[in-house]
């Protein structure tokens, strides 16, 4: 398979720039090759999606919403093979790559719905014979850069709700994902939406991405990844008055206090840190332990971490894959070196490894200060710590003791400790007795401080950031 952009309804090849894609499963399976764009590709698909926007905007939302009706359908019709090329492509175990294709199918009928749905209020004036109202109005051509660990759903949580709106989109993937992103479009392509409504260029960000920031005529970026790119898309957007979301890096801590179940806890963070080889920005990689239970916990922990089975993403008995590159393997590894060279090592999973890949097996470590680089990093791996609280205060001064804010767990039976953890964390997610990377896709998804640019996204909190609110008023007694 090849990569090739989508704008204003048709295939756009690229031939230059040739890049090889092996699965990190196994390097020497060749997946596909990836094609980068160049200016000219983005600058085409802005003229298509300032067309586009003049046709889309002006239908009906309910005819919009049966079009995104149609994209679930279809997306569910190939659930199978799309989650596969997405394993191969970057390492997520099939199971958990289903998954996330279902999740963008309810998206999409999620939104779909929301074209027969109440657009604006009534507000009363202080004039008689006057209507006053509210009422939705779409921004116009949006930008969408998204990330590899969520190839599917993470693309459609942006999408889905900037068409529902009546905006058009000019979509860069990160090239990690790119080959999903291309069969996505091809899936998409059988539901015929107007040309330039749905626009998909492939290309690195320091060329496409630059160019879509800088020099297109855009009126909304969606942007998520690492926080130093986010705060430069922002301070880009800031500097030319595009409005922008970003979402960003989590340092997300499950709290363990001493009435805690500790049998059910366990699963439940060891599912939060390692799933997806804790490739998620929502994944727990703080554990804060209350004293009374610590042995307990720990001792749990590690036995957990060492049953953890490390194999092909294919594999339905691996617990986690690969990472998804060379890259983040490199990355990954100096912090599972700094681990053992600076922290006493718990838990250590095992692996069936048959194949060269980008296997990092879980770790589990304490033995560190709070102001660790392992304590205060984002290592986007499977590599989580353990820090001992002496009691609650103590519990939620670590949690809190990081720049992000985008997550946090407590585990309790104590239904006033649960209210005070959910009143005193400062992180856009909290839940109790779940984990930290578990959120609805009906539910907003955002973070607080270094986190997120602090809008929202998912839910109908996505709504208000792809629009703008038009007041209007009219006396008609004149």
């Amino acid at each position: 398979m090849e990569t090739k952009n989508w704008i204003g309804g048709e295939v756009v090849s690229v031939v230059e720039d040739r890049k090889v894609v092996y699965n990190p499963s196994n390097l020497t399976e060749e997946v596909g090759v990836v094609h980068c764009s160049n200016e000219n590709h983005v600058l085409q698909a802005e003229t298509a999606a300032k067309q586009g926007f003049k046709v889309w905007s002006s239908l009906p939302s309910a005819v919009r919403g049966s079009y995104l009706s149609q994209m679930a359908d279809a997306l569910q019709k190939n659930i199978e093979e799309l989650a596969t090329l997405s394993s191969r492509e970057m390492g997520k175990p099939i199971a958990e790559m289903k998954g996330e294709v279902l999740r963008a199918v309810n998206l999409l009928k999620y939104y779909a719905a929301e074209g027969v749905r109440s657009n604006g209020n009534v507000i009363p004036a202080s004039d008689s014979d006057v209507l006053q109202y509210t009422k939705r109005v779409p921004l116009g051509v949006v930008g969408i850069i998204t990330p590899w660990n969520f190839p599917v759903a993470i693309p459609i949580w942006k999408i889905a709700p900037a068409l529902i709106c009546g905006n058009t989109v000019i979509w860069k993937p990160a090239e990690i994902a790119s080959l999903t992103a291309t069969k996505m479009m091809e899936i998409f392509s059988t539901v015929q939406l107007p040309e330039g409504v749905l626009n998909l260029v492939i290309g690195k960000g320091s060329i496409v991405g630059k160019t879509l920031l800088e020099q297109v005529d855009i009126d909304a970026v969606s942007f998520t990844g690492s926080s130093n790119t986010g705060i430069q898309v922002a301070s880009i957007c800031a500097k030319r008055n595009i409005k922008y979301q970003t979402e960003m890096g989590g340092k997300n801590a499950a709290v363990v206090l001493n009435d805690a179940n500790i049998e059910k806890t366990v699963p439940i963070i060891l599912s939060g840190a390692y799933r997806s080889a804790g490739q998620k920005c929502t994944a727990t990689s703080r554990i804060i332990v209350e004293s009374n239970v610590y042995e307990n916990f720990v001792g749990q922990m590690e036995r957990a971490v060492s049953e953890l089975v490390t194999g092909n993403a294919l594999n339905a008995s691996s617990y986690l894959g690969p990472v998804a590159s060379k890259e983040q393997f490199d990355s990954v590894s100096a912090y599972i070196n700094q681990a053992r060279t600076e922290a006493e090592i718990i838990g250590e999973g095992m692996s069936s490894i048959e194949s060269e890949g980008f296997y990092i097996s879980p770790m589990l470590a304490t033995g560190v200060d709070p102001k660790h680089t392992l304590v205060q990093e984002e290592v986007f791996g499977p590599l989580a710590v353990v820090l001992k609280a002496q009691d609650f205060e103590d519990a939620m001064h670590l949690c809190n003791e990081t720049v992000y804010g985008l997550s946090a767990s407590v585990f309790t039976n104590n239904l006033s400790k649960a209210h005070r953890f959910l009143d005193e964390s400062d992180a856009g997610m909290v839940r109790v007795n779940q984990e930290t990377a578990g959120v609805e896709y009906q539910a907003p998804f955002g973070g607080m401080k270094q986190s997120s640019s602090h809008s929202r996204e998912q839910g109908q909190a996505a709504l208000d950031f792809y629009t703008s609110i038009k007041t209007c008023a009219i006396k008609y007694s004149f």
